[in-house]
């Protein structure tokens, strides 16, 4: 019997990933009630538990796909693959009221630049810290403080090495777990509680993988203008980071 279950779930392994993600996000949603009075908001749990979850798959199966190693939970890597986030994005944009996008303005052009120019010098900095006197080794390292998506294509663009490219994804990717978590907590601290600031909020911030789930633990009304903002700056970034930056820093450290 069980072998015919397991060989049911392993066919329709999209079908088994979405009842075991909705399982994970209600045990985290109770969590975050009963034992953490909602002071820990139930996405943050959600987020460590796959983290650990990947972890732990990686330690003892020794593969590098995380939990879509998992034979019965390899449907991971299409539900959390690119095309679903992109279409839950697109989704999201049926929400939006323009006449508040138009609100952000310029005030929206100048964050994305700000939020782009400011990680890239802190990045250039560690960089130059760590050691690195490259051109191209320091913008593949700052370019991670901008976000993960612009080291995938600021690397191989200027002739960045492998193993940099990694070292600035992981960058990345430590700050939009950092900006998921943090969001909720810092919202009502700076007003991120209408869809001017949260336009605002994802241009400076950028990283769609930490804007977009941070603002719906937040208000998921906020979701899509958040989601317009970090992706204007991950297009900006795209541009900024192989061409302007990378002269810069030549023309600095070359």
């Amino acid at each position: 019997m069980f072998e015919v279950l397991f060989a049911f779930i392993i066919k329709y392994n999209l079908i088994f990933t979405f009842f075991f993600i909705g399982f994970i996000t209600l045990i985290s949603q109770l969590a975050s009630k009963y034992l953490f009075n909602n002071r820990i908001e139930s996405s943050v749990i959600v987020l460590i538990t796959g983290l650990v979850l990947s972890y732990l798959s990686g330690l003892y199966i020794g593969g590098t796909k995380g939990l879509a190693d998992v034979a019965v939970l390899s449907g991971v890597s299409i539900l959390g693959s690119g095309m679903f986030r992109d279409l839950a994005i697109v989704a999201s944009a049926y929400g939006i009221k323009f006449e508040e996008v138009k609100k952000g303005g310029v005030i929206a052009i100048i964050s994305i630049l700000l939020g782009i120019v400011i990680p890239f010098i802190f990045g250039v900095i560690i960089a130059v810290l760590c050691g690195y006197t490259n051109p191209v080794d320091i913008t593949t390292v700052a370019t991670g403080a901008v976000t993960f998506i612009t080291v995938s294509i600021t690397g191989p663009a200027i002739g960045a090495t492998s193993d940099l490219i990694a070292l600035g994804m992981a960058g990345g990717i430590l700050k939009a777990i950092l900006v998921l978590i943090l969001t909720p907590y810092l919202a009502k601290y700076i007003g991120l509680n209408n869809p001017q600031s949260a336009i605002i909020y994802g241009a400076v911030m950028g990283v769609n993988s930490g804007v977009i789930p941070g603002l719906a633990a937040t208000d998921p009304k906020l979701v899509p203008y958040g989601a317009i903002g970090a992706t204007l700056y991950t297009s900006f970034g795209v541009f900024l980071c192989p061409s302007v930056f990378f002269l810069a820093v030549n023309y600095i450290f070359g």
